[in-house]
């Protein structure tokens, strides 16, 4: 499985970078904004900066939700830097404009994914990713996991090189349950990637190993 962390704060991605398993990066326009930036120049500066930070995918989302404008966009983006992902909505000039980026060999992904047949959809398309939010349809009492489970087994029925990323994972047993199910990627705060660390019997054993090193070393 690969770890994206969903962010736009540098700090953190340097952190998750750091610490060993960062596959890639994941934005969009509000965690942006939480970061203070404004404007298309600075924004643009922003997943440069990001990409030169980070080996894998960096997905950067259009704003545009025409036909026209999500390609004028995308090809801007793509244009930054090749570790970029045009992150695409689920709508249907959405859907069109990924089969022109997959012509184009531009790398997508299809965020805003909550049933099977819009991933379908996306995957028949030409997407990289999909992104089901699992979440926010927990947050609607429906069953995110369960979203995952669908889209993986149609992905392996027909072979489909689209690949499942789990998005809105928002703690740990989420983590661990996409990873059960198959999914390719999961994308989270870098907290939820550094919350595996833990566990009060590791932190109980280590502190008894110290101790007991400390009194024969004494």
């Amino acid at each position: 499985m690969k770890f994206f962390v969903d962010t736009a704060n540098l700090r953190e991605i340097q952190e998750a970078v750091e610490l060993g398993v960062l596959d890639g990066v994941t934005t969009n326009p509000s965690l942006m904004a939480k970061e203070g930036i404004k404007g298309t120049d600075a924004v643009m500066r922003h997943y440069r900066q990001i990409c030169e930070m980070v080996e894998g995918d960096v997905s950067a989302e259009v704003i545009a939700t025409d036909f026209d404008g999500i390609i004028r966009e995308g090809e801007a983006l793509a244009e930054l830097h090749p570790n970029i992902v045009v992150k695409v909505p689920m709508i249907r000039d959405g859907v069109k404009a990924i089969r022109y980026f997959a012509d184009k060999g531009i790398k997508t992904n299809c965020t805003l994914i909550f049933t099977a047949g819009q991933a379908l959809l996306a995957a028949k398309a030409g997407a990289t990713y999909v992104s089901p939010f699992v979440g926010r349809l927990d947050d609607i009492g429906h069953d995110g996991l369960q979203l995952v489970q669908q889209i993986v087994d149609i992905f392996s029925n027909y072979g489909y090189p689209t690949q499942v990323l789990a998005a809105s994972v928002r703690h740990v047993p989420h983590l661990i349950q996409c990873a059960e199910l198959g999914a390719d990627v999961v994308t989270c705060p870098l907290s939820v990637i550094t919350g595996l660390l833990h566990h009060p019997l590791t932190d109980k054993g280590l502190a008894t190993f110290l101790a007991d090193h400390k009194r024969v070393n004494a």
